[in-house]
């Protein structure tokens, strides 16, 4: 809901990813978590709390269009991911889960750290009513006193977002065992699922796999979806720990898990502190050699014939299994004792299921740079997703737009849609922009159409060389041609606007299509309007090299058509 009273359920990928996971796994789980909320329901604060209300009605229309437009059911809602929550709020909120019919979705908070909402939620009896699990980010294996205390469900409900490099793998392979076994969080969820996103930008590759080429199609399989596997193929959600879980005596850990009709799956970990560190918290430091570890069955465990045998080794190339199925254990003449043999960073899991598989795919397309030369008409009838491909907005929305009253060439166009600033996570920029192409650009010209919707105050821009994002666009530099409804053009070495390089009269108004070029070659920049010169030898040293964009001035509606670069190194 871009603006009151917008409601489009077709926008973004996640209602496809959904519905793709539900495909192959129609017992996934499915969680809503807000990262910002929409502008309007802040009514001018950087706040989702001024009308209790109206956040909730926010939220909850999402979960009823989820069902009512996908046939998708949401297991689970947060609150605000890693800021504040208001307990008032949480309330609210389960009250209009209910009214609607909603009393199976289940409230998580707060989605930040075990305190303060653990001691809320002991102190409060309405609110240990309605919050049905407490999530912690990034706990480090460890919870605190009070959320044990309130004997609700714990989960590390973010976690991992390391490299998934061999270092990733088993940072992921420590803490899925040792949550539960330190912590007693019965769900570890890794952010994030597939590094789809250029790899200069925070926290390139922290997926469990990689596809950041949707232009070449090539994409890794990393070893953290094969560590993944050692325990999301042989337990669903559902299962139970059994009480004996634990610490290895010379490093490394053991859990077991039984879905209470006679399977048991045994997970063992041995991962060194080298090998295993992840982004954050700190990890103290501690050893692990190599061991010879003695399992008994027990109990109705006793009778269990044989135990499937999956293996992983991380390190080098030279010693690396992946995901490998060994021969099994048989049981039947040893008492249901057996011992094995541990190394170090290696995982093993034990099972009765026989349902493991190790997934084979085709060899992906091979890996190439963003093309050199890039066009981009949109002229799409009914797009598949609402952004268009490559494009990676930071601040604000692009989407895909079509002119109803426009049948010439700018019928279809990519539209920047938000029209306040959200109430946002991060300190997201107060221009919006949308960034392409390859980090390694230098020398480029850049041209596209442009439109401005807003008189007076309206402006857009085009860039090259811009050098960052997500989380520190605030303080991209670049080179930034912009235009403005009032007359006026400018250039920036910033996205700010702070750096100015030039600037004087352009013959420009709103409500009238525009080509901006900008050529950016060395040490000198130019720009032309409608094929014109407007200003040329603008002098940067600074930044060398960087991705293309497009964007706003301020949260304002604006177009943009026929986008077009060609660049060298």
């Amino acid at each position: 809901m871009h603006y009151a009273l917008d409601e489009n359920y077709f926008r973004g990928y996640e209602w496809w990813l959904m519905k793709e996971a539900k495909k192959r796994n129609p017992n996934i789980i499915l969680m809503g978590l807000p990262w910002s909320f929409p502008g309007w329901l802040g009514k001018g604060f950087n706040w989702p709390y001024v009308n209790l209300q109206l956040t909730a009605y926010y939220i909850t229309t999402w979960i009823v269009g989820a069902k009512q437009h996908h046939d998708l059911d949401i297991d689970y809602i947060g609150i605000w991911n890693e800021r504040s929550f208001d307990i008032n709020y949480i309330k609210v909120l389960r009250k209009m889960l209910n009214d609607q019919g909603l009393h199976q979705v289940k409230i998580i908070a707060s989605d930040n750290l075990w305190e303060p909402i653990s001691t809320s939620i002991l102190f409060d009896p309405e609110l240990f009513k309605v919050v049905d699990v407490i999530g912690a980010h990034y706990p480090g294996t460890r919870t605190v006193k009070d959320a044990v205390l309130t004997e609700k469900k714990l989960w590390s409900s973010e976690d991992f977002s390391t490299v998934n490099s061999d270092l990733g793998a088993g940072c992921w392979g420590r803490i899925l065992n040792q949550n539960y076994i330190n912590g007693f969080m019965t769900s570890s969820i890794a952010w994030n699922l597939v590094a789809s996103y250029y790899p200069q930008l925070p926290y390139g590759r922290c997926g469990l796999m990689t596809a950041q080429e949707p232009w070449s199609g090539h994409y890794q399989v990393d070893s953290p979806i094969w560590v993944s596997a050692h325990t999301t193929q042989f337990t669903q959600p559902g299962w139970y720990y059994l009480k004996t879980v634990g610490h290895l005596e010379k490093g490394g850990s053991y859990v077991a898990l039984t879905d209470g009709l006679g399977n048991l799956t045994i997970i063992i970990e041995t991962m060194s502190h080298k090998h295993s560190m992840c982004i954050r918290p700190f990890l103290p430091y501690f050893n692990v050699s190599h061991q010879l570890a003695h399992f008994t069955l027990k109990g109705s465990f006793s009778e269990i014939p044989e135990l499937q045998v999956w293996y992983t080794k991380l390190g080098t190339p030279s010693e690396k299994y992946l995901f490998q199925q060994l021969d099994s254990i048989w049981l039947l003449d040893s008492g249901s004792n057996f011992t094995l043999e541990l190394e170090e960073d290696e995982l093993f899991t034990l099972t009765t299921l026989t349902s493991g598989r190790k997934g084979s795919y085709p060899p992906p397309p091979p890996s190439k740079p963003f093309p050199h030369s890039y066009k981009e008409d949109f002229n799409v009838d009914y797009p598949f997703f609402s952004e268009a491909p490559n494009f990676a907005d930071q601040t604000g929305v692009f989407e895909y737009f079509m002119n109803i009253e426009d049948p010439g060439e700018h019928r279809f166009t990519l539209r920047q849609v938000l029209n306040q600033r959200p109430i946002t996570w991060a300190a997201d920029a107060s221009s919006t922009i949308s960034i392409i192409g390859d980090y390694t650009w230098s020398n480029l010209t850049i041209k596209c159409d442009v439109y401005i919707e807003t008189p007076e105050r309206g402006g857009v821009f085009i860039a090259g060389r811009v050098n960052k994002g997500g989380i520190l666009i605030r303080s991209a530099r670049g080179i930034f041609f912009w235009i403005f409804s009032n007359g006026t053009y400018r250039v920036t070495g910033d996205l700010a606007g702070w750096l100015v390089y030039a600037m004087g009269h352009a013959d420009v108004t709103a409500k009238e299509w525009y080509t901006l070029t900008l050529t950016i070659k060395g040490h000198l920049s130019s720009g032309m309007l409608n094929g014109r010169p407007l200003w040329r030898k603008v002098h940067t040293s600074f930044p060398k090299n960087g991705w293309a964009a497009i964007g706003t001035h301020s949260f304002a509606f604006a177009q943009f058509d026929n986008f077009h670069v060609e660049a060298s190194h």
